[in-house]
């Protein structure tokens, strides 16, 4: 939408106006505490960011039940929506707000789709897109330009594929799955062995299967498998510049960040959280629930809902008591070098 007034946005969240509330702006956008408009909604989840809002020009604020206004803090002019969950509110807001995104309409005339590939109700296909030998596309899928997708590739309903994106052969795509701009899916698995003279490369012959509800973010490379499948769960989102290696298997629900690698045949639990940079070697398991910081490199299988983090990574409190210890390491060479000292001038002295 273009704008709308605070009431109804409101009661599309199910939230009531402040009592005594004369004033009903017109809504037009959503942005930050600091940089919002008089016609423009922000939101708070933080108590931490608080004080912020006091000199915050938003013409309404969504903030969380749970937040207590600081002692001696300026209250903000805006109108106050109070919300259990902000963060889940602003969402809402921001579906209303969203632009809508550019999308080909039926099926573009330069691209070039194979007799033998199946497409179902209302798929569009955009320009220069191609569609190989084989292929089944569901219903209400979007390919958008300059897309290939290779012979035997099986996609489901609801998905969208940005532009750029490759799906190499013999891949299979759920519902409802989002792949973005430059992705590919299905690369051969970086599998080689030497053989007294060279690098030879070790037949890359399994596939990639990705569950439903799943997004790959731009750039992001999933290898096919060396043999079987390279497997991701139900509802996992993966992030921009991810390289997930031959043979992975990535339960459901899990949330792996950017530049995260992770090497061949690692098995990722459900619910699992790697941060972003952060390494997984060959042939380690993370438990369910599992979580590993940012920047680590893990080693070692994790037990399920336990945090790591570090080089390597260790149980993320005892990688927080080495970090203090190394800390003090300067301090504690001063020590040393004094207490050396003494101890010369002792063994110096006359018995």
């Amino acid at each position: 939408m273009a704008s709308a007034k605070l009431s109804e946005i409101a009661r599309t969240l199910g939230l009531a106006l402040p009592a005594g509330i004369t004033v009903d702006p017109l809504i037009s956008g959503v942005a930050g505490i600091e940089e919002a408009g008089p016609d423009q909604i922000t939101f708070l989840s933080d108590p931490a960011f608080a004080r912020r809002l006091g000199g915050s020009m938003a013409g309404a604020i969504i903030m969380s039940r749970k937040i207590r206004w600081p002692h001696g803090a300026v209250q903000p002019a805006g109108v106050i929506l109070v919300a259990d969950d902000a963060d889940q509110a602003i969402i809402t807001v921001l579906k209303l707000f969203a632009p809508p995104i550019p999308r080909p309409t039926g099926v573009d005339p330069t691209s070039a789709i194979h007799p033998s590939a199946k497409l179902g109700a209302n798929v569009c296909v955009g320009p220069f897109a191609f569609i190989g030998a084989n292929v089944t596309i569901g219903d209400d899928t979007v390919i958008h330009s300059h897309v290939v997708v290779q012979a035997d590739v099986a996609i489901g309903s609801h998905c969208e594929l940005f532009p750029h994106v490759v799906v190499r052969e013999r891949c299979t795509i759920g519902s409802r799955v989002i792949l973005n701009s430059g992705c590919v899916i299905g690369t051969d698995g970086f599998g080689y062995r030497w053989d007294g003279t060279q690098h030879a490369k070790v037949p890359q012959i399994g596939t990639v299967v990705i569950g439903d509800d799943v997004e790959v973010g731009s750039c992001s490379c999933i290898d096919r498998a060396k043999f079987a499948a390279t497997v991701i769960g139900n509802g996992t989102k993966i992030d921009n510049l991810v390289q997930i290696g031959h043979n992975v298997t990535i339960g459901p629900h899990c949330i792996i960040v950017g530049q995260v690698g992770l090497a061949g045949s690692v098995k990722i639990g459900t619910g699992s959280v790697l941060g972003g940079q952060s390494a997984v070697r060959d042939h380690v398991t993370l438990g369910p629930g599992s979580m590993v910081g940012a920047c680590s490199a893990v080693w070692e299988d994790v037990d399920p809902k336990q945090m790591v983090s570090g080089l390597p990574a260790l149980p993320h409190r005892q990688t927080l008591r080495e970090q203090a210890a190394l800390r003090r390491l300067p301090d504690l060479l001063t020590q040393l070098r004094k207490l050396e000292e003494e101890v010369r001038k002792l063994q110096a002295e006359p018995p």
